[in-house]
């Protein structure tokens, strides 16, 4: 008898409020150009103290470049093309996301696929380009790093991230290498589905699943 430790990154493992927010205005000035080509530097900044405050209602990396246009759009009204924009507060989009997000995407016409594709691009561009610049935008919570090292039971990442990028952080940032088939990240199916199949393995039989979930 024992444990099967799943555990959420972000928010759990690894404080990566910072890059998440730098990658997630870089995409976003490469989707939408005609709109951030005259954003100053000032207003940048600004949009990635937002993001930081707004990531709890992120479920999955696509959303940032949503909300980092909304952002842009609530502060330069002379640009706004969305409905919801207008008066609209960050208490509000931690309120409303839920709702806020089908009607954005869809005034604006975006796919949730390219959103994704040109998030991962941005990140492993970045990740290639600056490696030390993207990896000094994470840290991993304090204790965590000898927590996952000296784990006595099986442990297994559940994630919406995408797994290359969770490994590269446990890796480099803090030493720690679990095999890629104990990783699940985005692209692996529903996590409810993943924790299905990780309880159902033979190997797992008689031991208690025990979660880590950031809840928001």
């Amino acid at each position: 008898m024992g444990h099967l430790y799943a555990l959420d990154f972000d928010g759990v493992l690894c404080d990566t409020c910072g890059e998440t927010a730098i990658s997630a205005l870089k995409a976003a000035k490469l989707r939408w150009p005609d709109l951030f080509g005259s954003v100053d530097s000032s207003t940048e900044d600004w949009i990635v103290e937002q993001m930081i405050k707004v990531r709890p209602v992120v479920e999955t990396g696509y959303e940032t470049l949503l909300l980092v246009r909304l952002l842009l759009e609530t502060r330069v009204p002379s640009i706004r093309k969305s409905s919801v924009a207008e008066g609209l507060t960050v208490e509000g989009i931690l309120e409303d996301w839920f709702k806020l997000k089908p009607i954005v995407m869809e005034e604006w016409n975006e796919n949730r696929d390219d959103l994704i594709d040109l998030f991962g691009k941005v990140r492993d561009d970045w990740l290639e380009n600056d490696f030390a610049g993207w990896i000094q935008g994470n840290r991993f919570y304090p204790g965590v790093a000898d927590a996952l090292r000296f784990a006595s039971s099986k442990v297994y990442i559940v994630t919406t991230k995408q797994g290359r990028f969770a490994d590269a952080l446990l890796r480099e940032l803090a030493g720690i290498t679990i095999p890629p088939e104990r990783i699940y990240g985005l692209g692996t199916g529903p996590k409810v589905e993943t924790l299905k199949k990780l309880q159902k393995m033979p190997e797992h039989q008689g031991l208690t699943l025990q979660l880590r979930y950031l809840c928001i």
